[in-house]
């Protein structure tokens, strides 16, 4: 990762919808010191950019929803590829349902896309300097996955690859479609659907779809 002066924090800014990158631009713009080098629409584009841009980074912002590689498929394999990358992860979900999954991953941190301007720079200036943003939202969430360690149920018991295979599931996508985006066969992924059913104690795609809505996890 490239060293942080007090002139610039060089951002790449990953998220599918232009309108949400100008959006974070817009407040970006206030602070003079941050510096968007390069954009991303999606996971892939995402990591190819860090591959070339990595040593001028100081921090990623990384949407979770994306189409194709999501983000979390993405932050694993930034955090593999260049452990020091600071991301900071962006998302419309419940820190209750996905900050501590990012943690676990590596994310430096976890903010609501609904976050106060003031509160995405602060975010951004700390995982730029090497610490952990952790809004009280999150810090409650970490508090009661420590609580629930060897005891964990439904959506929290999921593994990462099950957890992307609900996502789509969630979302709408045939067995044969998950198939094609995640690269596995199509017997495998109905393997972790059987697994997703009975871990979140549902019996159809349906019944999971209103759990899923019961959570708070969404599109």
């Amino acid at each position: 990762m490239a060293a942080v002066n007090s002139m610039s924090i060089r951002l790449l800014l990953c998220d599918d919808h232009r309108i949400v990158r100008e959006g974070i631009k817009q407040v970006l713009a206030d602070a003079p010191e941050m510096n968007v080098i390069a954009e991303a629409s999606d996971g892939e584009q995402a990591l190819k950019v860090v591959s070339q841009w990595h040593k001028s980074l100081h921090v990623v912002l990384l949407d979770i929803a994306l189409p194709g590689r999501d983000g979390l498929d993405v932050l694993q394999q930034i955090k593999f590829d260049h452990p020091s990358l600071p991301v900071l992860m962006l998302s419309t979900y419940p820190e209750r349902q996905y900050a501590v999954r990012c943690l676990k991953l590596g994310a430096s941190g976890y903010l609501n896309k609904s976050a106060d301007p003031e509160d995405m720079l602060a975010a951004i200036r700390k995982v730029a300097a090497g610490g952990v943003y952790v809004t009280a939202n999150t810090a409650d969430a970490l508090a009661t996955a420590m609580s629930k360690t060897g005891n964990k149920s439904g959506a929290e018991a999921l593994s990462h690859r099950e957890h992307q295979v609900f996502r789509l599931l969630i979302l709408g996508r045939s067995v044969s479609e998950i198939g094609a985006q995640l690269k596995l066969a199509p017997n495998t992924v109905s393997t972790y659907r059987a697994r997703i059913l009975e871990k979140t104690a549902v019996k159809n795609d349906v019944e999971l779809a209103l759990y899923a809505q019961q959570l708070g996890v969404r599109d």
